[in-house]
């Protein structure tokens, strides 16, 4: 995912950070709170992700990337419509698949952790996306768009372009839209549920800018009144320090390494599901605690 970050946020994130505050300030009016304190980790993980892109330059994706584009079987001109209709539901799968992995395989995991830890869903959650993307990989899973033959930069901008859509999905202030909406496209009630921790709402609703492969694919949750969403982690992180919510599910899977015994269990802890442990318990991580409300 982290290739795509630049194009993303060095020039929309001022943008984005201000229409953030404005819904800050919205939320304050309607009587629904907002967190500042926040509102600025978030601000401050994005810096940080741009300053840890200097020093890590590229990544692992941008190479894989680059390497399989000599390997195609094919070269879209995108001369015409259906190249660029096909691009954007060639995305559309890879995204899919990439963000349940993101969820499913405790490597992915480690980056993606951070857009679920903050506790309040606001505009400001949106760009909280960690720094170590370009470490754990994600973005390899848009390889095979490159091998059947889109280039890799209108790769990198489709998938830009779908977390920039993304943005405005983070939000409590805009209810449901209408049904034919709400089939076909992620909005930001399919996205409250993405990002709840209620039990009957963990690892569902994948989509990026579309919701169909989560229909398709059996992944698809419903809003439901009877369960009000509560947001965050399943083990809540309550710090606000930008580089321990970046690195607080690192060291969560160090510990758990330190548990294993054998290759065989270092295997699952790195592959298997981030709610895996070998003693059977959860090791939580630095600065993070159960709340009263989830014992």
């Amino acid at each position: 995912m982290d290739i795509a970050m630049p194009a993303l946020l060095l020039l929309p994130l001022p943008l984005l950070a201000l229409v953030a505050a404005a819904e800050g300030w919205l939320r304050k009016r309607r009587g629904l709170g907002q967190d500042w304190k926040a509102y600025w980790a978030s601000l401050g993980d994005a810096l940080g992700r741009q300053a840890f892109g200097l020093v890590i330059r590229g990544g692992i994706v941008g190479l894989v990337l680059q390497a399989v584009w000599p390997l195609r079987v094919h070269t879209f001109s995108m001369d015409s419509a259906w190249h660029w209709a096909l691009l954007f539901v060639g995305q559309e799968f890879c995204y899919y698949w990439m963000h349940r992995a993101d969820h499913r395989i405790r490597w992915f995991w480690l980056n993606h952790a951070v857009h679920h830890s903050s506790n309040q869903y606001t505009l400001a959650s949106a760009y909280r996306l960690g720094w170590t993307g370009k470490l754990t990989g994600a973005g390899l899973f848009f390889a095979p768009l490159v091998w059947v033959g889109f280039p890799v930069p209108l790769v990198v901008a489709a998938l830009a372009a779908n977390l920039l859509y993304q943005f405005w999905l983070h939000t409590e202030l805009i209810g449901r839209l209408p049904r034919a909406l709400e089939w076909g496209l992620n909005t930001p009630a399919h996205h409250r549920v993405h990002h709840a921790r209620n039990p009957a709402y963990l690892d569902c609703n994948y989509g990026g800018v579309l919701i169909v492969f989560d229909r398709l694919f059996g992944t698809f949750r419903e809003e439901r009144s009877s369960d009000p969403v509560r947001y965050g982690l399943v083990e809540p992180l309550y710090s606000y320090n930008p580089l321990r919510i970046a690195l607080h599910a690192w060291i969560a899977m160090f510990a758990e390494l330190r548990l294993a015994r054998g290759i065989g269990q270092c295997w699952r802890v790195l592959s298997g599901p981030p709610e895996y442990s070998p003693e059977g318990k959860r090791v939580p991580a630095v600065g993070d605690g159960i709340s009263s409300d989830d014992r």
